[in-house]
């Protein structure tokens, strides 16, 4: 049975699908470390509270990840 070119198509997408998702899951990987890495240092002294820029940028990316799965 020979697949048409609308099935290999699809194949095709869901494949790419595949691989963004797959990459969107280390990216948050990443993110949260980075997180925890920050909370840890703020914590520790190592960071002020006028420093939260980099937080709130890990908070927001770690968001606009999460939503394009729903």
């Amino acid at each position: 049975m020979q697949e048409t070119n609308k099935d290999i198509l699809l194949q095709h997408e869901l494949a790419v699908m595949e691989g963004i998702l797959e990459s969107k899951a280390e990216y948050r990987k990443i993110i949260k470390a980075g997180i925890a890495k920050w909370v840890k240092d703020f914590q520790d002294g190592k960071i002020e509270i006028k420093m939260v820029d980099d937080l709130k940028k890990l908070i927001e990316k770690d968001i606009e990840l999460q939503k394009d799965e729903f």
